[in-house]
C-alpha cells in the first residue's frame, strides 16, 4: 500500500493544480463576457443617440422695398395711357395729348424753387376723364404723390425721374370726368418715401389751361 501512496497523492495534487484552471476559465470569460455585454450597450447607446441632423430653414433675406420712382432716360418717351405721352429733359418736363399738342413745363426757368419741397398741377380733360401731371421737387427721397377730392377720394400717382437721383421728377395720374374746373380743383399731396408728408397744394376752383 504504501509503494501506490505517492502515486495517489500525485494525482490529488494534480487535481489540485487544476481545479485553479478549471475555476478560473469561466471567470474570465465571464469578464470577456461583461466586456461585450458593455460594448454592446455602447454601441447600442451610441446608435440611439445619434441623429439626422435637424434640417435648418435658411433665414430669408429682407426684401428691401421697392423704387417708388420709375427712372427714364432724358427724352424716353413714356406712354402715361389713353393716347398720352410724357418725357424728361435735363429741363424740364414734356407732355402731348390725343390731339398730339406739345406741352413743356421748366425746372430751370426759376419760376420753381427746388430749395425746398415743393408740388404742381396741370390737368386737361373731358366728360370721358382727366389726365393729371405735374412736378415735384425739391427732394431726393419722394416717395408719393397722391390727388385727393373734397370727400376724401385719393388717386395715387406714377412718379418718373432722371437717372443720378435729381432733386426733382415728373408725376401723373388719371380721374374720372370733368367737375367743371378741367380736375383742377383736385387737391396734390407729395409724401416722402416714409411715408411724412413734404408739401401740399390745393385744388383751385377755376378752370385749368394747358402748361
Amino acid at each position: 500500500m504504501k509503494k501506490y501512496w505517492p502515486a495517489a497523492a500525485g494525482v490529488v495534487a494534480a487535481v489540485a493544480i487544476a481545479a485553479p484552471s478549471a475555476v478560473g476559465a469561466p471567470t474570465e470569460t465571464s469578464t470577456i463576457s461583461t466586456i461585450s455585454a458593455t460594448s454592446a450597450t455602447s454601441v447600442a447607446t451610441g446608435t440611439a443617440a445619434r441623429t439626422e441632423p435637424a434640417e435648418v430653414t435658411p433665414a430669408k433675406a429682407a426684401v428691401p422695398a421697392p423704387n417708388p420712382v420709375r427712372t427714364v432716360r432724358p427724352g424716353e418717351r413714356v406712354d402715361a395711357g389713353r393716347g398720352f405721352t410724357v418725357w424728361l429733359t435735363r429741363d424740364g418736363k414734356h407732355w402731348t395729348g390725343p390731339d398730339g399738342y406739345e406741352n413743356f413745363r421748366s425746372v430751370v426757368d426759376g419760376n420753381i424753387d427746388r430749395s425746398e419741397p415743393g408740388v404742381s398741377h396741370q390737368s386737361e380733360g373731358d366728360g370721358t376723364g382727366v389726365f393729371h401731371s405735374g412736378l415735384y421737387y425739391g427732394t431726393r427721397k419722394a416717395g408719393r404723390v397722391e390727388l385727393s377730392d373734397t370727400e376724401g377720394h385719393k388717386t395715387v400717382a406714377t412718379l418718373i425721374a432722371l437717372p443720378g437721383r435729381p432733386d426733382w421728377g415728373v408725376w401723373y395720374a388719371h380721374t374720372g370726368p370733368a367737375d367743371g374746373n378741367g380736375g383742377s380743383s383736385l387737391g396734390v399731396t407729395l409724401y416722402d418715401r416714409t411715408g411724412r408728408l413734404l408739401a401740399e397744394l390745393p385744388g383751385f376752383d377755376f378752370p385749368a389751361g394747358r402748361g
